[in-house]
């Protein structure tokens, strides 16, 4: 089990603002800053893009938070981690899983907000033996005197039987939550055999593709999206206006179409 990391954003409460009703998410699997196939480093392109998209609430996948090698390879390589270097001046709040650790650096999930991180932990889903992957639990207090939201960024794993036991620990997080808590559960699910919803709709969650549009969405490979691989799924809370960014820049910035969608409270 992954020890739960400290903030990376000040943890006080920042100054009164007004209640938040409505507000938007982006989530995208960033491949470590790199274009598919590893061919270019894009990160600065990459944070420009998500810049454009102004969410309020960025759930990443496959962000390094070191890297020991890279810098002297990559010029234009961030002096910090990556979800920071995203997160620069729009997000003040970020959170950082890390999932995997090798002799070179590490990577995992991260969270980037307008809204405050008031506590989050990692949960290790890892399969012995095989690929580290992680859940990144976040919950937030947005203006107003409304509920806390939890917002739970995934990747899972390539295997079916290793997604199944992956889903169940998410179902057990998710059953530990007040029923009536507002939660968004998004990332990179790597389900192309679309079998998540059937697991997670006793857990009361929908995804917000499938409600609009009958299916999750094509995300992979992002020039071309064939594959229903990425997924935002809510509770107790209201869906609108899903998109899949699979056009230019975004087609040429990851091997994920990144996804957003409105949230209403």
């Amino acid at each position: 089990m992954n020890v739960p990391e400290p903030f990376s954003a000040a943890d006080d409460q920042p100054p009164a603002m007004a209640a938040v009703r409505r507000f938007t998410v982006l989530t995208v699997n960033t491949h470590k800053g790199f274009t598919a196939l590893n061919r270019r480093f894009i990160l600065p392109e990459l944070r420009e893009a998500v810049r454009s998209v102004s969410a309020d609430v960025v759930f990443l996948q496959e962000v390094h938070g070191t890297h020991e090698h890279h810098p002297r390879r990559y010029s234009n390589w961030p002096t910090m981690p990556q979800y920071e270097f995203l997160a620069d001046t729009l997000w003040p709040q970020f959170a950082y899983g890390r999932n995997a650790v090798y002799p070179a650096g590490d990577h995992g999930n991260a969270l980037l907000s307008k809204f405050q991180i008031i506590r989050h932990d990692n949960l290790d889903v890892s399969i012995s033996g095989h690929e580290n992957r992680g859940i990144l639990h976040c919950v937030l207090r947005l203006p107003g005197d409304g509920p806390e939201l939890h917002a739970i960024c995934v990747h899972l794993g390539l295997r079916e039987t290793h997604r199944n036991e992956q889903l169940k620990l998410l179902v057990q997080r998710l059953e530990e939550l007040p029923t009536d808590a507002p939660v968004i559960v998004a990332g990179d699910f790597n389900d192309w055999r679309q079998r998540a919803d059937a697991l997670l709709k006793p857990c009361g969650l929908r995804e917000v593709f499938a409600e609009h549009h009958g299916k999750p969405a094509r995300s992979f490979p992002a020039r071309m999206p064939a594959l229903r691989l990425d997924r935002i799924y809510v509770r107790n809370l209201k869906a609108s206006h899903p998109k899949v960014l699979a056009a230019r820049p975004w087609s040429h910035l990851s091997d994920h179409a990144p996804l957003s969608v409105e949230i209403e409270l």
